[in-house]
């Protein structure tokens, strides 16, 4: 006996298709097609084919932007994870310090980007902020305007406060989600704190950590508002990252086919350093089972 089919099920996911479509595929096609095109304006176009791409491979202002960009993620990455482990490890388990920490642990998270930038202006300005004034009457020089490495400190400063509360969050949600039975037994075999951190919650935590280190390199790979608003990219090009570049030659120089292969190029860099660190991740723990 034959089963019969409805295919009237495949319009219920006909919505989801179209709004794939309408949110990506569409998009990324249309900045496929302009990089391989050199555009005049209205019905003035030229195939260059790879042109753009050799052109934005070549730019020695890209290399020194995606150095600069690759230096801070990994300095992000490299901080806020084992800060928000710690940070995790040390807050209450319950009751309502447990609630207080959380609520107060995620309110720079609730602060928009821009205002994040607006802030530290203000916080760190060596003449009325509250940071940049105290550095300052203690007789270190301090200007994030003037000095590149000041600019440096002032963005990892900054990045850190605003960020490291999610990794913390993520972090304390996979120690709660341990069984109790697991420290239970860790007591019986008199287990060291670092023994039951090493084999017990740290393996066990790997899942959220992979999702708070993707999170965590895919933003500090792409941000854009909190070190405009604060450096402009500034002092110099000292802060000029990939996003900033991007936007100086899309909007800046209205370079829509060089921006288009560097859009693309971007987005394939990103897909391969998140492709590396999940395998990475994965690979973690597993050797023990051997």
């Amino acid at each position: 006996m034959s089963k019969w089919r409805n295919n009237n099920a495949w319009f219920l996911v006909l919505p989801v298709f179209a709004i794939v479509a309408f949110s990506a595929i569409i998009p990324l096609m249309t900045v496929v097609n302009y990089s391989v095109q050199d555009i005049f304006g209205p019905g003035q176009r030229f195939f260059v084919g790879v042109e753009w791409f050799r052109d934005v491979l070549l730019d020695e202002r890209l290399h020194d932007a995606l150095f600069k960009q690759l230096a801070f993620s990994f300095m992000v990455l490299l901080t806020e994870i084992p800060l928000g482990i710690a940070i995790a490890l040390m807050m209450p388990k319950k009751g309502w310090t447990a609630s207080a920490c959380l609520v107060i642990l995620a309110l720079p998270l609730l602060i928009p980007w821009n205002v994040i930038g607006t802030i530290w202006i203000i916080f760190t300005r060596p003449d009325i902020g509250l940071f940049g004034a105290i550095v300052n009457n203690a007789g270190i020089a301090f200007d994030h305007t003037a000095s590149p490495v000041d600019a440096w400190i002032t963005l990892m400063l900054m990045e850190i406060w605003h960020w490291t509360p999610l990794v913390a969050l993520l972090a304390y949600a996979g120690l709660r989600a341990i069984p109790e039975a697991y420290y239970q037994a860790a007591k019986i075999d008199g287990a060291s704190s670092w023994a039951v951190f090493r084999y017990i919650q740290l393996p066990k935590m790997r899942g959220v950590l992979t999702i708070a280190l993707l999170l965590r390199f895919m933003d500090s790979f792409l941000i854009y508002a909190e070190p405009f608003v604060l450096t402009g990219g500034g002092p110099g090009n000292t802060t000029t990252f990939l996003s900033i570049y991007l936007v100086k030659i899309a909007v800046g120089q209205f370079d829509l086919g060089p921006a288009a292969a560097f859009s693309l190029i971007y987005f394939l860099i990103i897909l391969l350093f998140c492709w590396l660190f999940y395998q990475a991740l994965q690979a973690v723990g597993t050797g023990d089972k051997a």
